[in-house]
């Protein structure tokens, strides 16, 4: 940044004053992420009616949150991995061998944390209600209320004739684009850097058997996740980025 300047402006600053600046305005440009806005018309809608479950799910009703995490790799590395020491970090190659993959099932207890999941070599609509039906099963006699997403998976025929035959079990659907208000897809997040992203697996075998030893020892401690944003707040920042978004477009159509 102190040669930017010096080069753009012809003024020199020195580095320990650019870090300076940077600690006191709390800048962070080394910083970034990713985003994606939806464009389904009835965000606010559904946005709405996801989160109401999760602020203030209706009394004596379960909410599940449900989602496929799809081909997860078994990766081998070629050479052993080198393990944490206290003057050295975990190393492992930059190759590996691929020995297949598998699909993670899940479903998450919105109200205690705790995760039911299943590993299965397809992902379709048989499969999917084949895991709906294990998932929903303990809870018979009790309104279910199920978080997902769009997927065709989870609106075939079969099941919605489920659905039909099952009125207690209600689906929610979260807004297009938008998986990320699922709070399956957090928990997705968390087996995947602390599991399935670290390890090393000579078979598929070997990986569904760490998947299910991981989600043993989650639900011997399992903690729920504290949704604390409202429909209104996200829909705010929604708009927010929507008007940038637009501001760039125009910008660059100059």
């Amino acid at each position: 940044m102190a040669a930017f300047i010096k080069r753009t402006e012809s003024v020199y600053v020195s580095h320990h004053y650019v870090a300076k600046l940077w600690r006191e305005t709390g800048l962070k440009p080394y910083r970034q992420g990713t985003f994606k806005v939806s464009k389904d018309p009835a965000f606010a809608e559904k946005g709405a009616d996801v989160i109401g479950l999760y602020l203030e799910p209706p009394g004596g009703a379960v909410v599940l949150s449900i989602d496929e995490k799809t081909q997860i790799q078994a990766l081998d590395r070629t050479q052993p991995v080198l393990p944490i020491t206290f003057d050295a970090t975990e190393k492992r190659t930059h190759d590996y061998v691929r020995h297949g993959t598998t699909n993670l099932f899940a479903a998450l207890h919105v109200g205690n944390g705790q995760v039911y999941g299943e590993c299965k070599p397809t992902r379709n609509g048989a499969d999917f209600l084949a895991f709906l039906r294990k998932a929903v099963k303990p809870h018979i006699g009790t309104d279910v209320h199920v978080v997902l997403d769009n997927l065709s998976t989870h609106t075939t025929p079969e099941v919605a004739a489920w659905l039909r035959d099952n009125p207690h079990v209600h689906f929610h659907f979260t807004p297009v684009g938008s998986s990320w208000i699922n709070q399956i897809e957090t928990w997705f997040g968390i087996i995947t850097r602390q599991s399935i992203r670290r390890g090393t697996f000579t078979s598929v075998t070997v990986l569904i058997k760490q998947i299910r030893d991981y989600i043993d020892h989650w639900n011997t401690d399992p903690k729920p996740f504290q949704w604390t944003a409202t429909a209104d707040e996200i829909l705010a920042k929604v708009k927010l980025v929507q008007t940038n978004i637009k501001k760039l477009v125009d910008n660059n159509a100059k």
